[in-house]
């Protein structure tokens, strides 16, 4: 893995925060890698899987994360989820988080963000829930089981704490019922081959976020992405397709195109280092 000197990455923030400068409009773009910073797991590969909950080593991430899973063995899904709907409850986000508002304010309030964390942290740090497009739902959300074929309702999972049993990973705790038919609920986010997910929420992001879009049809957008991988490249694919230029934060996979800033660092060190110039 090649490494980068100081001096050579205070080059590529100085030649970022340019690009930044220039900026009609912002999208900021966030993949797992971005919650890194706050101490959160980022699942990279199967063993980085293993390494954050060991009760499921020899099993896939996307095995785990899926309505089968829910269906089979629901109180180890469930365990599995609580643990992570409280992991990122109880977790403040990085600073860098703080220091991006900041730019909103200051620099950018021309700005969207979009982002495949379920981790609910850009709302938790104060960005307006209307510029968020979380495109695979938010963790601190439940719907019914059975998706729409019950319910439209999405309500609210900040009161679920279910004790574990940390050998196995399940649930010793009832589960969560759905509020309409009794029926075990879910988390509100897209899961692996996932036919019961309640999109209500998310489509009136991706409505908000559309309309920003057309608003910005002729405005130079800038985009910035920060730790978004090539396992499921969604943020990736829309900040390279929206940002003229580009300008990718990632310690390992941060090449770019050509007319593009590859910035090969965490987002916390990105950030402060273009907080210096901008």
């Amino acid at each position: 893995m090649q490494t980068f000197s100081t001096v050579e990455l205070d080059k590529i923030a100085e030649r970022a925060a340019r690009q930044l400068k220039r900026a009609d409009a912002l999208l900021i773009g966030a993949g797992a890698g971005m919650g890194v910073d706050s101490g959160l797991p980022d699942f990279r590969g199967e063993k980085g899987f293993w390494k954050a909950y060991p009760p499921f080593r020899g099993r896939k991430y996307s095995e785990i994360t899926s309505p089968t899973m829910l269906d089979e063995n629901p109180e180890q899904a469930w365990g599995f989820f609580s643990h992570c709907m409280v992991m990122y409850r109880n977790t403040k986000p990085h600073k860098g988080y703080e220091t991006l508002l900041e730019w909103t304010k200051k620099y950018f309030e021309n700005y969207f963000v979009f982002t495949s964390n379920i981790d609910g942290h850009f709302a938790k740090t104060g960005f307006d829930p209307e510029r968020i497009y979380e495109i695979h739902g938010n963790t601190h959300y439940l719907q019914c089981g059975k998706g729409l074929q019950c319910s439209r309702q999405i309500w609210s999972a900040l009161d679920i704490d279910l004790r574990i049993d940390e050998e196995t990973m399940r649930a010793l705790d009832e589960l969560p019922k759905c509020r309409d038919c009794q029926a075990l609920s879910r988390p509100n986010i897209l899961m692996f081959a996932d036919r019961a997910f309640n999109p209500l929420r998310t489509v009136e992001q991706e409505y908000l976020y559309k309309k920003w879009r057309r608003k910005n049809e002729l405005a130079r957008i800038v985009a910035i992405e920060f730790g978004a991988g090539e396992a499921v490249p969604t943020v990736r694919y829309e900040c390279q397709r929206m940002g003229r230029p580009l300008i990718r934060v990632n310690p390992l996979d941060y090449k770019a195109d050509f007319d593009s800033v590859s910035f090969p660092a965490t987002a916390c060190v990105a950030i402060e280092l273009l907080n210096q110039y901008l």
